[in-house]
């Protein structure tokens, strides 16, 4: 079973967002996919309900109580997709990190966003898989606008950073129409989503090889 952990200190920067939108891409391959919602929002369990119906559902699994949602993982998992809670340093997440196979942080494109991230990956460089990078840990550009000087500049701070920026993903409203409606970008096929699913690609890729 692959985990994957999604984690921020800062609240806003896309968590939720992107955790569904990885598990649907999961569970559209085929993957039996699991949603451990450690948020207190519940965003990704309300996102897992609307979805329920569907051949691809995921099942959304409540983590508030901490270590116990290992015990609540079903035997023929293969993929799953922890949405840590929005203000947790590394400390705070040991009971995810110690299971997790990668380590995805989004992080909005802006000085004031950038600054607010440095001390949880401060944290998270004295976990010591990651510190003998035997835990990738990959920065997501969430809400990027890559024509604007600001992204530009936000990207160009990032990569300057011990650890790699595996996706820029791009500015768009369809993430919260498609959240409403326990979707994912991956559900649809017209020109104007796959445009932004290209976006993934890299993080896709990145998630594979981890």
């Amino acid at each position: 079973m692959k985990t994957i952990l999604v984690a921020s200190s800062k609240g806003g920067a896309g968590k939720s967002t992107l955790a569904t939108n990885l598990a649907a891409h999961f569970a559209l391959e085929g993957k039996r996919t699991v949603l451990v919602d450690a948020d207190p929002q519940h965003s990704s369990s309300r996102w897992a309900e609307r979805r329920a119906e569907l051949e691809s559902a995921v099942l959304p699994i409540d983590a508030s109580r901490k270590r116990a949602w290992r015990t609540s993982l079903p035997e023929d998992a293969e993929r799953v997709v922890i949405d840590a809670p929005a203000g947790s340093m590394a400390e705070d997440l040991e009971h995810f990190i110690e299971h997790a196979d990668a380590i995805v942080v989004p992080v909005l494109p802006s000085a004031m966003d950038i600054e607010a991230t440095v001390g949880f990956l401060n944290s998270l460089s004295k976990v010591p898989r990651v510190h003998k990078r035997k835990l990738p840990v990959g920065l997501v550009v969430n809400r990027s606008k890559p024509w604007t000087n600001t992204s530009q500049q936000a990207v160009e701070m990032l990569k300057t950073w011990p650890y790699p920026v595996v996706a820029q993903l791009r500015d768009t409203q369809a993430y919260v129409v498609l959240a409403g409606l326990g979707r994912s970008l991956f559900d649809y096929r017209s020109a104007q989503v796959r445009d932004h699913q290209a976006d993934w690609d890299p993080l896709l890729k990145w998630v594979k090889k981890a």
